[in-house]
């Protein structure tokens, strides 16, 4: 009796999933999903919904028939499956109703506020989860059902970060001057070193010290993610470390643009410092928009130089390995550090960047499975009304305001019905693919001079050029398929680590990782504006 009392939530939860997915097959709730528009989503609802819930049910029918046992079956199944459904569907609805919500209110405040709190504060899967743990463990508690399935979170955590090495590629470094890659090496082991250096001298723990330094030194979350097994970070102290980022990255997307004016920086040096000063990507967007947004040069160099701090990750993983073991008196040598004692889920990364890289997943090009296609095919071409959008209001000077290479660029397009290189240099693939990127960025400035409302072009123009941009930008199968597991593994992780983070880890911590993260952020991004202006000239964009 006491079995069956025990694996009644899970019952419970597993029943409720097969209802919910039997529903949402019927389509009953596709009106809610379009409002949230997670109507693409609905296969996989019904999918994930009637898979978790048929678990549940069978593992929890199981364990009322048996005793506990040490098989593995019972400790990496029968054990935490309570708790690992629980996360599940609390990542369900995040993932499917509360992030969406997010986004709608995010967009209904933009007017008042001028910019999309959704964005600036990171309101995604990833805090929300972190939320959604932390509430309930601080509130109700962790069910004594959950308690063994919470502890997989790490383990689920790690294999995210596995997926996120397809994610980048090494051709990234090809965008950047030889001064933008040593500029980005320096700032991201200096502000390590210098997060060290703070920990010792204000006595904080090595774990706490370890995690923030890979947090405000290269990439923000995912560094932090990255580490936090390294150096045997607690959930609180990775909590405190997105926390400072996020709060710092705010006030420096308002602080960067303005200082950025009064200093009479060109775009590119703009986007180079607000690219390594300001961490969270959807920060350093609103920020190199904030000081250009005519075009999206600034964009671009903010967006690369953001990008490339990525790839010093397993370089810093390797550094705090050593650091790490070095503070907590381990004897060191080079294969009890690369060998014995760097983690394997790392290598994992490690292999998995080797391999999108070298184009197995995708032209080794691409960032995040995206490419660019300007090839001549069938699928990129306008539609035959967006064409004749385009060559009456060509015929009409509706683009006089333009630069004479935006016009050439539209003209083009007029043309050949599509974003493409030059015709004669087909045989030259560099060359044509050249020219074809060169007008989609063309066309990009174009959209963004409306935008800012530089220029004024109909609203089905508008509509035609955003489309013909749109349909030579291309996605991975591969990489969007192990994307999606990685945000899931993210989620599932980071809602198991907000259960683990309570009142009492909070208070212990105190407010030392604020003061060395603000010490640490002023003094990269004072020191990143000075260099920048020094060496950034300019860079090219191919």
């Amino acid at each position: 009796m006491s079995q069956i009392k025990d694996q009644m939530p899970t019952l419970i939860m597993g029943g409720s999933l097969l209802i919910y997915g039997l529903i949402a097959k019927t389509g009953a709730l596709l009106p809610v999903a379009k409002y949230l528009h997670t109507h693409k989503t609905m296969d996989l609802q019904v999918t994930m919904t009637l898979i978790v819930g048929c678990i549940a049910i069978v593992g929890a029918l199981i364990n009322t028939t048996r005793k506990p046992g040490t098989s593995k079956l019972d400790t990496f199944v029968l054990r935490p499956l309570g708790g690992i459904v629980l996360i599940l569907v609390m990542a369900m609805a995040i993932r499917w109703y509360a992030e969406p919500l997010m986004k709608i209110i995010s967009k209904g405040l933009q007017p008042t506020l001028g910019f999309k709190i959704y964005k600036v504060l990171n309101l995604n899967y990833v805090v929300l989860g972190i939320l959604a743990g932390v509430l309930l463990t601080n509130t109700w508690g962790i069910p004594k059902f959950a308690g063994e399935g919470v502890k997989c979170a790490r383990f689920v955590l790690k294999m995210g970060v596995i997926m996120l090495g397809a994610r980048y590629s090494f051709a990234e470094l090809a965008k950047l001057g030889v001064y933008s890659v040593f500029l980005v090496g320096f700032f991201v082991l200096g502000t390590v070193f210098l997060v060290l250096w703070l920990g010792n001298l204000f006595k904080q723990p090595k774990s706490m010290t370890g995690v923030l330094s890979a947090g405000m030194g290269v990439c923000g979350v995912s560094a932090t993610v990255a580490v936090a097994p390294v150096v045997k970070a607690k959930s609180a102290e990775m909590a405190y470390t997105i926390g400072t980022i996020l709060s710092f990255g705010i006030i420096c997307m308002f602080v960067f643009p303005t200082i950025g004016k009064l200093a009479g920086m060109s775009p590119v040096q703009f986007g180079a410092w607000a690219g390594t000063g300001i961490l969270n990507s959807a920060q350093v967007a609103a920020a190199a928009l904030a000081f250009n947004a005519v075009d999206i040069e600034t964009l671009k160099v903010a967006e690369i130089f953001n990008i490339t701090r990525v790839l010093f990750l397993p370089i810093i993983v390797l550094v705090l390995a050593t650091w790490f073991g070095k503070e907590t008196g381990q004897k060191l040598s080079f294969k009890s550090v690369v060998i014995d004692k760097f983690p394997v889920f790392i290598i994992g990364f490690l292999i998995l960047f080797f391999m999108s890289s070298v184009g197995l997943f995708s032209p080794p090009s691409h960032y995040k499975g995206k490419y660019i296609d300007v090839s001549y095919n069938d699928r990129s071409q306008v539609t035959p009304e967006e064409w004749e959008v385009l060559n009456t209001a060509m015929a009409a000077g509706e683009f006089s305001g333009l630069t004479p290479t935006q016009l050439e660029a539209v003209t083009n397009l007029v043309e050949q019905h599509q974003i493409a290189g030059n015709f004669e240099d087909r045989a030259d693939k560099k060359a044509f693919d050249k020219a074809g990127r060169a007008r989609m960025t063309q066309l990009q400035g174009v959209l963004a001079a409306a935008k800012a409302k530089q220029i004024t072009l109909s609203a089905d123009v508008k509509a035609a050029i955003k489309h013909a941009v749109k349909q030579v930008k291309k996605k991975s199968k591969t990489v969007v398929t192990l994307t999606d597991f990685m945000i899931w593994f993210f989620a599932f992780g980071l809602i198991g680590l907000g259960m683990q983070i309570t009142k009492k880890a909070i208070t212990q911590a105190g407010g030392w990782p604020i003061v060395m993260g603000v010490i640490a952020g002023i003094t990269k991004a004072t020191l990143s504006f000075f260099v920048v202006l020094w060496l950034i000239k300019d860079v090219v964009l191919n």
